[in-house]
C-alpha cells in the first residue's frame, strides 16, 4: 500500500489481511465452526406473505450454513445463469443478477441469492422497494440486469404495475432473460413468470457439474464486483455504485468489530437490505461474526420492530435516527420493556444528544455508536467506539483507511479547519457503472497516485482523529454572498433538549438571496419551547446568520407529520426546498 499523506491513515493487521473474497472466507467460517451455524437468519411470518400474524416467528432458525452450503449450490446449477464472458463499457466480464423484492424485502430468499452471487462471482444488484413502476424499469436497465426477483406485494402496495411494466418494456427486455416470482400471482401466470420454487428445482436439474462450480468460484477474486447498489438519491438521480467483495467483507467484519459481536449476539435490522445500511453494516457485520440477524418487517415498522426486539431477546439495534425516534414514540404510546439491548448502530443523519440520552433512558441501550459513510465506501468510513467520549463527532476511521480534509484545489487542510472530507483506501467503491465522467468528478488521483473518494461533505478532524461534519457542500446556503452550513444550525438545534430532530436548509428571501429554515420535532416529554426560545439558544453559540428566520413545527399549524425521506431513512433536501419555500410564501416570516 502506498504511504498515504497526514491526516493519517489507521493501520491494525498486515495488509494481506483484508485481500477477502467470498468463496475464500466462508470455507474459513465453515471450517472454524465445523457443524455450528455459522449465523442464523430470523424473519417474521405475517399476513403479507399469506400467513396468519399470529403464527409469529419462524419455527426454525435458517442456519446460514445450509445456505452456504446446499440451496445455494442448487439454485446456480442453471446454463444460463453461469459467468459470462460478455464484456461490457465497464470491462467487467460477469453477468448481473438483480433482484428486486417488493415483498420479502428483509429475508430468507434475498439472502439466499446474495450468497449465492456471491460464490460464483456473479455480481448482485439490490434496488429500492420504493421505486415506482417506471423507476424500475429504468433501474433494471441503467444496471443491465440478467434476472430479477420480485413478489406480488409488499403491505398495502401491489406490484401488478411493476410486472407488467417490466415484462412489457422494450428497454429492459433487452437485457432481461428471467423473471422470477417469489411468491403466488395473478401476474404470474400473466406475463409467464418463473416460480422461485422452479428456478431451485431447475438448477438441481442442470447439468454443471461440482468441478464447473467450484472452478466458478476458484476465478472469484477480491476485487471482483460483488455488489451494484444505487446511490441514496437525496441530491437527483442515483448513480449505480459498483462495489467490490474486499470493499463490502472488511467493511462488515470492521463494523462488526466495533460493536463487539459474538455468536451470542442476536441483531436486530430494520434496516433494508437494498441498502449498505442493511446488507453490510447488518447483514455482513452479522454473518462475519457468525451472529444471528432478525428482520423484523418487511418494511420499516415501529411496533413489529419492537416486538422483535422483545420476542427474540435482541442484544444489538440498528437504525437511522428517524427509525429509534418512531419506536420510541410507539413506546410512549403503548410503554414496552426493552432490556436485553446492549449495543446499537446510529447511521445516515445528525444524532442529537436528546435522541441517544432517551436511548439509554428508555431502551436501556449503553453502548450506542455512531458511523458516517456513503454507499461509495461501502459504507462504513467513520466510526465511534463503545465508551466514547465524543458522541458528537462521527468517530476515528476504520482499520485500513485513510481521511483528508482538502480545498476545493485538492489542497490538504491543518487539523481543526474545515473543508470536505476525502476517504481511501480498501472500502472504496471501483466507480460508477457505465458512468466514466461521475466517477472521475468523485474519485480522484492526489500527487501520489492515490485515488480519493470526495464526499461532498463539509467538515474537520481533529487532533485525535476525530471527524466532523459541518454541512453538505451542495446543500450550503448562500445568505448575502456567505456560505453558511446547514449542519452547523442543525448540530445547535438538536443540542436543544426539547428538540429530537430537526431538518435546516435553505429558503429563498429577496434581500438575502437565500435565509436559514427549521423543521423541528419536539421531545414528546418535553413541551413544545416558543420560537423565540430556540432563536435564541441557537445565538448562543451561532452567530445572528445561522439563527432559522423560518421555524416549522412537524405535525403542528398545517405542516405534515413527516418530510420526505429516501428508501433508507435520509431527508430528501433536494425535495424539501420545494416545501420550505412554498409554506414560507404562503406564511411569511415568523418573528
Amino acid at each position: 500500500m502506498k504511504a498515504l499523506p497526514a491526516p493519517f491513515a489507521v493501520i491494525d493487521s498486515p495488509v494481506s489481511d483484508y485481500q477477502l473474497a467470498f468463496s475464500a472466507i466462508l470455507d474459513k467460517l465453515l471450517s472454524d465452526h465445523g457443524p455450528v451455524a455459522v449465523s442464523k437468519v430470523r424473519e417474521v411470518c405475517g399476513e403479507e406473505h399469506g400467513v396468519d400474524a399470529s403464527a409469529g416467528w419462524t419455527d426454525n432458525d435458517i442456519m446460514m450454513r445450509d445456505l452456504l452450503t446446499v440451496r445455494p449450490v442448487n439454485s446456480l446449477r442453471m446454463g444460463r445463469m453461469r459467468p459470462s464472458h460478455s464484456s461490457s463499457h465497464t470491462g467487467e466480464t460477469k453477468r448481473f443478477i438483480s433482484i428486486y423484492v417488493l415483498g420479502f424485502v428483509n429475508g430468507y430468499e434475498y439472502v439466499e441469492l446474495f450468497l449465492a452471487s456471491a460464490r460464483i462471482g456473479c455480481p448482485f444488484v439490490v434496488l429500492n422497494t420504493t421505486n415506482s413502476p417506471h423507476e424500475l424499469c429504468s433501474t433494471v436497465a441503467r444496471s443491465d440486469c440478467k434476472a430479477l426477483f420480485i413478489v406480488s406485494s409488499i403491505g398495502s402496495i401491489k406490484a401488478d404495475a411493476h410486472v407488467y411494466q417490466v415484462a412489457t418494456t422494450v428497454e429492459v427486455g433487452a437485457c432481461l432473460e428471467q423473471l422470477i416470482m417469489l411468491d403466488r400471482s395473478p401476474s404470474r401466470e400473466l406475463f409467464n413468470c418463473h416460480r422461485y420454487e422452479d428456478f431451485l428445482t431447475d438448477g438441481t436439474n442442470a447439468s454443471i457439474s461440482d468441478s464447473e462450480l467450484k472452478k466458478a468460484e476458484s476465478h472469484v477474486q477480491p476485487s471482483d464486483v460483488l455488489n451494484m447498489q444505487f446511490t441514496s438519491g437525496t441530491t437527483g438521480l442515483p448513480k449505480v455504485s459498483m462495489l467490490i467483495h474486499n470493499n463490502l467483507l472488511n467493511d462488515g467484519k470492521y463494523v462488526g468489530r466495533a460493536i463487539r459481536l459474538t455468536q451470542d449476539d442476536i441483531v436486530c435490522c430494520p434496516p433494508p437490505l437494498f441498502h449498505c445500511f442493511g446488507l453490510v453494516m447488518g447483514f455482513l457485520a452479522s454473518f462475519t461474526h457468525g451472529s444471528t440477524i432478525v428482520f423484523p418487517s418487511d418494511r420499516f415498522k415501529a411496533r413489529q420492530t419492537l416486538d422483535a426486539v422483545e420476542a427474540q431477546k435482541a442484544t444489538a439495534l440498528l437504525g437511522v435516527p428517524t427509525m429509534f425516534i418512531s419506536e420510541l414514540e410507539q413506546m410512549e404510546s403503548q410503554p414496552q420493556r426493552i432490556t436485553t439491548v446492549r449495543t446499537g448502530l446510529v447511521a445516515g443523519s445528525p444524532v442529537s444528544p436528546c435522541l441517544m440520552d432517551e436511548l439509554r433512558a428508555k431502551m436501556n441501550i449503553q453502548g450506542m455508536l455512531i458511523a458516517y459513510g456513503m454507499t461509495e465506501t461501502s459504507p462504513v468510513a467513520f466510526i465511534t467506539s463503545l465508551g466514547d467520549r465524543m458522541l458528537t463527532s462521527l468517530g476515528r476511521v476504520l482499520p485500513h483507511t485513510a481521511a483528508k480534509i482538502v480545498d476545493t484545489g485538492g489542497n490538504i487542510f491543518a487539523i481543526g479547519e474545515r473543508g470536505e472530507i476525502c476517504t481511501t483506501e480498501f472500502a472504496l467503491q471501483k466507480g460508477y457503472y457505465r458512468d466514466d465522467i461521475k466517477t472521475q468528478e468523485a474519485m480522484r488521483l492526489d500527487e501520489n497516485g492515490v485515488s480519493w473518494m470526495h464526499t461532498g461533505e463539509e467538515g474537520y478532524l481533529d487532533e485525535e482523529g476525530y471527524g466532523f461534519i459541518t454541512g453538505r457542500i451542495k446543500d450550503l446556503i448562500i445568505r448575502g454572498g456567505e456560505n453558511l452550513s446547514p449542519s452547523e444550525s442543525e448540530n445547535q438545534l438538536l443540542r436543544h433538549p426539547a428538540i429530537r430532530d430537526a431538518c435546516v436548509v435553505a429558503v429563498k428571501d429577496k434581500i438575502h438571496g437565500e435565509v436559514v429554515a427549521a423543521f423541528l420535532q419536539a421531545c414528546s416529554h418535553e413541551k413544545k419551547p416558543s420560537d423565540k426560545n430556540i432563536r435564541d439558544w441557537v445565538l448562543q453559540d451561532l452567530s445572528p446568520v445561522k439563527v432559522p428566520v423560518f421555524i416549522f413545527w412537524l405535525g403542528h399549524d398545517g405542516v405534515d407529520v413527516e418530510l420526505p425521506k429516501t428508501g433508507s431513512g435520509k431527508y430528501q433536501k433536494h425535495i424539501i426546498h420545494d416545501i420550505v419555500n412554498h409554506l414560507a410564501e404562503t406564511r411569511g416570516r415568523t418573528k
